[in-house]
């Protein structure tokens, strides 16, 4: 099960950085939602992130619209 939170790798695959404050910077400039976290560490949520690119759940919320053919 993946978390909910995005990885330290993911966070520098998503931004091209591994200092915290270089991430926050590209996270802002890419509009991503985050937080940091007491100890500076960034925390991105999963969700957000999929999202902002497109990816689909397995759930649609709207039906898909059919012509009434009668």
């Amino acid at each position: 099960m993946d978390s909910m939170f995005l990885t330290d790798e993911e966070l520098t695959g998503l931004t091209c950085k591994q200092r915290n404050s270089a991430r926050i910077r590209v996270l802002n400039s890419m509009g991503i939602q985050h937080k940091i976290r007491p100890d500076g560490s960034v925390a991105v949520l999963r969700a957000h992130v999929d999202r902002l690119f497109g990816e689909k759940s397995g759930k649609s919320k709207i039906a898909e619209w059919q012509p009434s053919w009668v």
